[in-house]
């Protein structure tokens, strides 16, 4: 548009000014924007901080707040630099998929790495009616995209809850409705220390092996193929931006896939051996909790963000050897691992928190292009 306004002849560059200086331009700018307060702290706005928004990322902490009195941006050092060392500072607990689409760097050795996976319940569920209620005690969507993470275990409790109530018998799901301690049952949903039952613990793990087992298969190289691609050829940087994305990716669901094989063996031989189930009312943690104020009702786990219901699975299907063939993961019109900003859903009880919390909005909304 600038090279064809009436006004264009008056512009610096003119003749000179491509296209692709205008997406390195824009970029720039959409990268480095961030969420500060408006003055009288009740929303936030977009603002571009100098300086600031030249540092890279390394892994640490959050050490950036807004100042709302001075009106400023104020960033605490990770550690003690020295003159002339580079100050990093520390981005938000961001995949690689994130890093990549909006900062434009794959950053080695990320600690917050981790995959997307897609789960629900679904709706043809015998047992759907009580599953999804059970979910909802526990402040769980029915169905919702969860992550499979680089570190150990490869499942949060939010992940760890649902999985239980997706494997959970007919009978198992009435004790956590209107059975003797059903508060405290879904209270400790998410707690790896309080198992449903051992038949339930061998279904769920059976279940997240043969998942992200599946999941790997989607791939069409091999982490082998992708470590050979790096070293042996010749590729631009965004190529091997992508190599490495797709390569951390295998390693997580690899690693994902043997830790549950792991509990998998572990639990079906406790249910083997017969061992006795630990009882949350049994426990040191329920006789600290029951003797404060409402420490009985259940706790409320993160909201998820909400999906299509085409991804619902039933526990038999998916455990199943002929699911692969059947192709209910990935498919066209499932959501491509990681590759979605969970920025971009957030829901409206962050929103809220967002604007009241100037420091978390501020320093998690840093999307420099770096590196």
């Amino acid at each position: 548009i600038s090279q064809t306004h009436p006004n264009a002849s008056k512009l610096p560059l003119k003749d000179s000014f491509t296209y692709d200086d205008y997406r390195w331009a824009v970029s720039s700018v959409m990268t480095r924007q961030n969420q500060i307060p408006t003055e009288d702290g009740s929303r936030v706005t977009l603002a571009l901080i100098p300086l600031w928004d030249m540092c890279n990322h390394t892994n640490g902490l959050i050490t950036t707040g807004y100042n709302l009195e001075d009106d400023r941006c104020e960033c605490v050092a990770l550690q003690d630099f020295k003159a002339g060392e580079q100050i990093y500072i520390f981005y938000g607990t961001r995949s690689n998929a994130e890093f990549v689409i909006h900062s434009g760097f794959f950053f080695d050795n990320n600690s917050h790495d981790r995959v997307k996976i897609k789960l629900g319940v679904s709706k043809s569920d015998r047992l759907y009616a009580m599953k999804a209620e059970v979910l909802a005690r526990a402040g769980i969507p029915t169905s919702s995209v969860f992550a499979l993470h680089s570190t150990e275990p490869p499942i949060s409790a939010q992940l760890l809850a649902f999985l239980r109530v997706f494997c959970m018998s007919e009978e198992e799901l009435k004790e956590h409705l209107i059975g003797e301690h059903a508060i405290d049952k879904i209270f400790t949903l998410g707690n790896s220390e309080f198992p449903i039952s051992w038949d339930n613990e061998v279904k769920l793990w059976t279940f997240l092996e043969a998942r992200a087992s599946l999941l790997l298969k989607t791939y069409k190289t091999t982490v082998e193929d992708d470590k050979s691609f790096l070293e042996t050829r010749d590729l631009t940087s965004h190529a091997v931006m992508a190599i490495k994305l797709r390569l951390g990716e295998k390693e997580i669901l690899e690693k994902s896939v043997k830790s549950a094989a792991a509990n998998r063996e572990y639990y079906t031989k406790q249910m083997a051996d017969g061992a006795p189930l630990p009882k949350y009312e049994e426990s040191n943690i329920a006789l600290l909790e029951n003797t404060v104020a409402d420490s009985r009702l259940p706790i409320v786990l993160r909201n998820l963000e909400d999906v299509e219901e085409q991804g619902d699975l039933k526990i038999d299907e998916a455990i199943d050897a002929e699911v692969t063939e059947n192709g209910f993961v990935n498919g066209e019109n499932s959501l491509f691992n990681g590759t979605k900003s969970e920025s971009e859903n957030l829901n409206k009880e962050k929103s809220n928190r967002e604007t009241e919390d100037a420091k978390e909005s501020s320093s998690e909304s840093t999307d420099e292009v770096k590196e």
